[in-house]
């Protein structure tokens, strides 16, 4: 399919090209659709720059809350984490110190008394 060299309209409202290259029409549709039916358009013909500016900043803040609340969670999440961490080192500790205690006494036992 050829694309002509430049496009202007005229004053009867049809527009044509210029150039060696062939002429197009761009005409509005003659037929009514039926009921219901919606005609699909670019994305960018529906909106104005500020709407999708506007929807640019509306996710952007979504996002950011999003980010947000997982960052805190995340946050919770560590905390607890170490909390169990500093947990499990107490009783590790006691335990450690119980069978240094109890590995004293069995040598005390177990080694000959020289008095």
């Amino acid at each position: 399919m050829a694309v002509p060299t430049s496009i202007y309209q005229t004053s009867t409202g049809q527009y044509t090209a210029t150039g060696d290259m062939p002429t197009y029409q761009i005409r509005a549709p003659t037929a009514a659709l039926p009921r219901g039916v919606v005609m699909a358009a670019s994305p960018g013909s529906l909106h104005s720059p500020q709407q999708l500016a506007e929807e640019a900043t509306r996710k952007r803040e979504l996002r950011l809350m999003k980010n947000r609340e997982a960052a805190k969670e995340c946050r919770r999440r560590k905390k607890e984490y170490v909390k169990c961490l500093e947990s499990r080192v107490a009783m590790l500790e006691v335990q450690n110190k119980k069978l240094i205690e109890e590995l004293e006494t069995l040598k005390d036992i177990c080694s000959p008394k020289t008095d």
